[in-house]
């Protein structure tokens, strides 16, 4: 099953992809691919990975301390997720 997810992170948005990941090892997946989209001019962006235990989705904005939370969708959900925040921040990827 995929997943999506939010985060807050206070850093910007190479620190917060990175951490994203490493959180993610915590957690118990193995990330075998992951892409970093984001807009410059907006506070926020998604990173989608594939993992060992499905897909992954995290959108995340600014924040004042870095929290992620998880949750187990279906593929239909999933693909609405990324689709709308892509469609939404016009991202450039990274």
């Amino acid at each position: 099953m995929p997943y999506v997810g939010f985060a807050r992170s206070p850093y910007g948005p190479a620190e917060t992809y990175r951490i994203i990941l490493e959180e993610l090892g915590r957690r118990g997946f193995s990330v075998g691919f992951s892409k970093h989209h984001w807009a410059g001019d907006l506070p926020f962006g998604l990173i989608v990975a594939e993992t060992d235990s499905g897909e992954v989705a995290v959108r995340w904005s600014l924040g004042g301390k870095f929290e992620l939370k998880l949750e187990e969708v279906d593929k239909e959900t999933y693909d609405e997720f990324v689709e709308d925040t892509l469609e939404y921040t016009n991202a450039d990827s990274g």
